[in-house]
This record gives C-alpha cells, sequence and structure tokens, in this order.
C-alpha cells in the first residue's frame, strides 16, 4: 500500500523520487501521482491482539470514545460536508486541511465504561476555499453540520496540502529565471534538479492576506541535501500559482558534488566494515506470551498496573489519554495520573539570518503535522520483535480516506537497568543482595519531517513513572559555501555554522518540542506547587555547620505564578498534586515534573519568529483546562502573527489552584553541527519524567519478583572470551 504524500519540514515533496519530487524541465513535468480513495485499501477485521510482532488493523467500528476516526466515519464526514449547502453545487468542495475525532466532553470521558454506549461521534474538521478558512465540527450519527465558522483572511492558516505544494513548485520549476539559474550551475533542469517547497513564517506585507511558499532546488543525488543550489529561492503564491519574486544571491557559490554521501545500505555494504560497526544481530525475547493486553479496539493498552489510551493524530503524531495505574496498596482501584499528553508544537528555528535563510523558522506540528508525517515503520530496527503496531487512518486533501499503516509500535524493553536494589555489607551481620530487573512499556512514532527524523517515546514503568523521550536523527540542512578549508573563509566572516564537508556548512540552529500534558492526578480538580529549594544559614551557634538546604513550598495560585524558567542555581521541582487526596501521613498525592536536557531560546523576543512561539519563551506553563487550548502556536500555524498561542492565553492570569489544570513544557535542542552529522546523523536525545510523588503508600513494585535461569529461555552465543 503507498503512502499519503504529506507536507514535510524542508523538502516536503521528497519523502519518494517518484511520489514527491518535481524534476525541473524545460518542456513538461513527470506526473506526480497523489493517492485518491480508490488507491487507498482498508485493512480491517481484527480485534486486537495479545501477540508480539502483529499489527493493530484499523476497525469498521470505534470501540472507546477517544478512539481515531474510522475509515468509515471519515468517508461518512466527506459525505456530510459534500452535502452541507456551503459545499454543495454550485458551491466549491474545499480543500481538506485536516479531519480529526472531536473528542467528546472530558466529563462524558471520564464517566464511560467499557459496556456504555459510546458518546456521539464527531469530527473536526479544518478545511480551506478561496482565501477563507473554514472550521467545521460534524456530528456524525446525525449527519449534520454543528457549526461553520468562516475565517476571511485570518492572521494564520492551515497546513498546506500536497495539492497546494504540487501547484507552488511547478510554478517555480517553470520561472525563466529558475530554469536560467540552474543552467548556470551546469545542471540539467530536465533531469538534474529536485525542488520542494519550505513554509515561509510570517515577516510583514509581503505575507499578508494571501498564503505564500519559498521553493529552494537541490542536485538530484540519493542525498539531494547535500548539494544545494544555494542562494535560489523562489516565492510563490500557493492559490495562485503565481511566483512573487525570484531571488538569486549564489551565482558564486559551487554546488557541492560530495562524495560518500548516500547513506543507503546497499552503497554502504561495498565499504569495508570496520570492527567499530561490526556488531551481529542482537534481540530480547520474552518468556511466555506478552504480558501487554490489547482491548478490542486495538488501542486501549494494559500493562503492569498500566491502562492507556493510544492513538495516531494527524498533527500531534501521536497521543496519549487516559493514563491510569492500578494500586497496589489501594485494593486494585484504578487511579488517574494523566488524562492526555502530546506533542502541542515543534519550533525549528535556523540562525541564518541570509536571505536564502531567515524564513527557515519552522514549525513541524502545526505547519506540517507530526502524524502526516509518520511512515511505516521499520520492523526489527524502528522497533524490536515482540512490538505490536497500529494503523492510522487520515483523510486526503479531497476529503476521503487513506490507510497508513504501522505507524506507531508499543513494546515491553528490558535493557538492563535496575529497578531497585541493595546489597547489605556483611559486617551488619545480614547477608542480603537483592535486585529487580526494570521492565518497560514503550509507545513510540516516527515522524519524519523532511530532512529531520523525529523519534518521540512515552514509556511507562512499573513504578508509576512515564518517561517521555524524543530523538533526533536525519539529515543536516546545509548551506553551500565556495570555502572547502576554514583557512581560507575570510576574517570577520560569518558561516553560521560548522564547515563540516568541502563546500558545506551545517546552519546551526534550534529545536524545540512543547508538550501538553493534561494531567489529573486523582482527578481533575489539582494544583501546581512549586518546590524551591534554598540556601539557609544556620543561626549562631545553632550548629558546627554554616548553611543548608531548606525546602519551601509555594502553590501557584493563577497562571502568571507558574511560569517557569529552569535555572541550574535557582533549583525547584515542580509538582502537581491533589489537594483533595491526603495520604495517611497527611501528604498530598501527586506527581512531578522532572526535566531532562534543555535549552531556551536567545533569539530576540520580539523577533517574528519568535512572537510565533511565544510558547517558549518558558519552559514551563500552567493552564487552566479548555478544549479550545491545546495546540501551543494556535490552532492556525501557517503563516500565524504570534496572537493566538500558549503565551496569549496565559496572559489573561486565570486562576489554577484546585482546578483542572494543563501543565506544558518545553523541551530543547540547541545544535551545532559538526563533521560526525555528516552525511547522516547519530541519533541525539533527551527526556523528561513525570514521577510519582506521595502518590503510593510505599514503592509499589517492592513485591516485584527477580528473574532465575528457570524463568528464561537458554539462548545459545559465540564464545565471547577476548
Amino acid at each position: 500500500m503507498e503512502g499519503f504524500p504529506s507536507p514535510k519540514h524542508l523538502l516536503l515533496l521528497l519523502f519518494t523520487a517518484a511520489l514527491l519530487l518535481v524534476s525541473l524541465s524545460l518542456r513538461s513535468f513527470p506526473t506526480i501521482r497523489f493517492l485518491s480513495s480508490h488507491r487507498h485499501s482498508f485493512r480491517g477485521g481484527s480485534t486486537g491482539t495479545d501477540g508480539a510482532g502483529e499489527t493493530m488493523h484499523v476497525h469498521k467500528n470505534p470501540y472507546h470514545p477517544l478512539d481515531p476516526l474510522t475509515y468509515n466515519e471519515i468517508k461518512a464526514t466527506r459525505s456530510i460536508l459534500a452535502s452541507h449547502p456551503d459545499f454543495s453545487s454550485p458551491n466549491t468542495f474545499p480543500s481538506i486541511h485536516s479531519l480529526s475525532l472531536l473528542e467528546p466532553e472530558k466529563a462524558v470521558v471520564l464517566a464511560w465504561r467499557p459496556g456504555d454506549t459510546l458518546p456521539p461521534r464527531r469530527a473536526l474538521v479544518v478545511a480551506y476555499s478561496a482565501n477563507h478558512t473554514h472550521v467545521v465540527p460534524v456530528d456524525i450519527a446525525s449527519r449534520s453540520v454543528l457549526r461553520h465558522v468562516v475565517r476571511a483572511r485570518p492572521a494564520g492558516y492551515p497546513s498546506l496540502t500536497p495539492e497546494d505544494m504540487e501547484r507552488a513548485t511547478k510554478a517555480a520549476a517553470a520561472h525563466p529565471d529558475v530554469i536560467n539559474a540552474v543552467l548556470y550551475r551546469g545542471l540539467n533542469p530536465s533531469s538534474g534538479v529536485v525542488c520542494g517547497p519550505l513554509a515561509s513564517g510570517w515577516y510583514g506585507p509581503e505575507e499578508e492576506n494571501r498564503r505564500v511558499i519559498k521553493v529552494q532546488c537541490y542536485a538530484k543525488s540519493p542525498n539531494f541535501y547535500m548539494s544545494p543550489v544555494e542562494g535560489l529561492t523562489v516565492t510563490v503564491d500557493v492559490d495562485t500559482g503565481g511566483v512573487i519574486r525570484v531571488s538569486d544571491q549564489g551565482l558564486g557559490i559551487p554546488v557541492p558534488r560530495n562524495r560518500d554521501t548516500d547513506y543507503r545500505y546497499e552503497s554502504q555494504r561495498r565499504m569495508p566494515t570496520t570492527e567499530a560497526v561490526a556488531v551481529n544481530p542482537m534481540s530480547m525475547e520474552q518468556a511466555g506470551r506478552s504480558s501487554m493486553r490489547v482491548g478490542a479496539g486495538g488501542h486501549a493498552v494494559r500493562w503492569a498496573g498500566w491502562e492507556v489510551h493510544i492513538r495516531p493524530d494527524e498533527r500531534a503524531g501521536m497521543v496519549v489519554s487516559r493514563a491510569r495505574f492500578r494500586d497496589p496498596e489501594g485494593g486494585g482501584a484504578w487511579r488517574d495520573v494523566m488524562y492526555k499528553g502530546m506533542v502541542s508544537e515543534l519550533f525549528v528555528p535556523y540562525m541564518d539570518p541570509g536571505e536564502g535563510w531567515y524564513f527557515k523558522t519552522y514549525m513541524d506540528a502545526g505547519e506540517y503535522g507530526m502524524g502526516t508525517n509518520a511512515f511505516p515503520l521499520l520492523r526489527l530496527n524502528d522497533c524490536p520483535r515482540n512490538a505490536i503496531y497500529m494503523d492510522a487512518v487520515f483523510a486526503a486533501a479531497d476529503g476521503n480516506p487513506f490507510v497508513r499503516p504501522d505507524v506507531v509500535c508499543v513494546f515491553e524493553r528490558y535493557e538492563g537497568d535496575v529497578a531497585w536494589r541493595h546489597t547489605e555489607n556483611p559486617v551488619s551481620g545480614y547477608h542480603i543482595r537483592e535486585a529487580r530487573p526494570k521492565v518497560t512499556l514503550v509507545a513510540r512514532m516516527v515522524a519524519s519531517v523532511g530532512n529531520y527524523d523525529y523519534t518521540v517515546d512515552w514509556e511507562f514503568q512499573m513504578d508509576g513513572l512515564i518517561r517521555v523521550k524524543v530523538s533526533l536523527s536525519g539529515m543536516l540542512m546545509v548551506k553551500a559555501t565556495p570555502y572547502g578549508n576554514l583557512s581560507l573563509v575570510p576574517e570577520g566572516e560569518d558561516l553560521y555554522g560548522t564547515l563540516v564537508a568541502d563546500n558545506i556548512v551545517g546552519v546551526v540552529h534550534d529545536h524545540f518540542v512543547t508538550f501538553y500534558l493534561d494531567m489529573d492526578v486523582d482527578g481533575p480538580r489539582n494544583s501546581f506547587v512549586k518546590v524551591h529549594m534554598e540556601t539557609q544559614e544556620t543561626a549562631p551557634g545553632e550548629s558546627p555547620r554554616k548553611s543548608y538546604m531548606k525546602v519551601v513550598r509555594e502553590v501557584a495560585r493563577t497562571e502568571e505564578d507558574a511560569k517557569v524558567k529552569l535555572k541550574l542555581y535557582d533549583p525547584s521541582e515542580f509538582h502537581v498534586v491533589n489537594p483533595s487526596r491526603l495520604s495517611k501521613l497527611g501528604n498530598p498525592s501527586g506527581y512531578k515534573l522532572v526535566p531532562g536536557a534543555t535549552a531556551a531560546s536567545l533569539l530576540d523576543l520580539d523577533d517574528p519568529p519568535q512572537k510565533r512561539a511565544a510558547f517558549t519563551n518558558n519552559q514551563i506553563w500552567v493552564t487552566p483546562y479548555n478544549r479550545s487550548e491545546e495546540w501551543a502556536g494556535g490552532l492556525l500555524a501557517y503563516q500565524s502573527h504570534g496572537d493566538d498561542n500558549l503565551a496569549v492565553w496565559s496572559q489573561r492570569d486565570r486562576k489554577i489552584e484546585n482546578e483542572d489544570i494543563v501543565l506544558w513544557y518545553t523541551m530543547g535542542f540547541h545544535h551545532i553541527p559538526c563533521q560526525e552529522d555528516y552525511p547522516i546523523m547519530p541519533t541525539v536525545f533527551s527526556t523528561f519524567d513525570l514521577k510519582p510523588v506521595n502518590f503510593f503508600r510505599i514503592n509499589p513494585i517492592i513485591r516485584a519478583a527477580p528473574y532465575t535461569e528457570e524463568d528464561l529461555p537458554v539462548c545459545s552465543g559465540a564464545d565471547a572470551t577476548l
């Protein structure tokens, strides 16, 4: 089955040359095949599985209020739209930019139990036509449009469709100035160049009241990212297909023709293998059947005390909902931890102010879609042998459904880590050695947004901890330069990056991943507590010590109180607690956010891209729950102005104490490229934890059993002696 060609970060029509690349041609353009409904086969019939390595097929019917829209529901939604007066003849059917589940009210979902009738199934449609954005909630069962909100000339647009990008790229490729620029560089316009569309950001009047896209070109090769036609940028009006401007400031810069850029295995296997990469294949095997249990709908998963609902999503990539834990000390009662968690936005600004680079300040979720850029996972390489897989059903621009297989995998993992241990020194008279292995459940998706690949893991641990991990790999976005050695660079000239190969600069950039975390610790009414650590001096004569660390707890009353910029020498813990759920010792039940390695934006707050991405001004925000406030960059992020985002909402300074609250956390990466990132980057990652704090009476896994040799299969291996 072929995947649906979706918007991508840098060259979004470049997933496969056959489907997504537009070759420059003086005479004609090759046909880019955009998938229509008859080319998407429906994969259904399964009702879930316990088995390893199986696929959670797409179901004809939903089983849970938060299950994604099914194939048939998307078809029904399109039919409802087509009969709506605003979209039926003589009016034209709009371009569908998003068609996804409109979740029921939170109270309805919390009250629902398996076996109950599902609440009404609804879809939220974001469409575009004739400079108007349409936001349309649809009730599928009653076949009715609930509302039709029309936004004329909004300060932001929905993400572009493949048809939009094809039109813009063809217009750029056919322009005489572009053809002449390609010929000047010694490239064959018919077969030697590929071009792709890039989001333009928003910088003022030129982008006002029209959808604008930038088109740039590369010399065709398996790793075309390393061969940019530097300085050539074409600005196109997406709706009219007209070229607004052609800028070429790179006529003196050669197109890099570097060797060893082909990263494919068939090319690499011809190279001599060194001991550094000569590792035999290995896999962790599980004795007996999987410990996972997957519900009938294929999205609700139970494992080791956890119950969690997982679904693919066009924009977020993967949504984790209704995370609950069965309390081993509380009579086995289910206790709420998190109602909903997901990637809300991913901001990627490049640090080159030049004509061909200043606009590269992407919002990968809102402008392109993490889910629409999630392609089938590679079994045994992206996910281990024991993984199960979930398909996604998305809507094409014409509103028809298609299936993207294997976009999420779920698996149990043991990496040799220790869950808890202690060895008692024999001098105590006790001969005790106890250790327990740490086994976890991982839900994973990978978004290949142009040159970058983002792996997002939600890892659930047996002790109630949730670890979120974001890993980055893929290709650098590089800039061609006339210099092949740093000694040739004139003094005072800024390359805006690192020379990583002959005539290639890896441009400095950032990645900021903002997470939406609707925490419901033992219920929706929670408070945010900053547990501050301060230096306290001892009183004269009190102690031989001069100082100690004192803990001061501060409950955030309003949104302003909860804004946090992380500081190494001003440490705090960040707790979400339920003030109404106290332990026998009087401590409120809670979870704490434990940030990992992170970074903060260094852009000026009034810089246009930073205004659009003002949600990265703090690492932590807390807002009252609001169904309409889920996307940190705003519902309509493409060419947004920064007037509808998390920072704007939070200015209302609403009450958040003992309320239904949402925690927002931004994970950051500064990336100064190096030679080892060329031609493809080894993976780097960062994490954060959501850790129980006074949630359990005692260590919840104290009863976990150790492993013995008899528990595990006997596997033979080669002699490992040196």
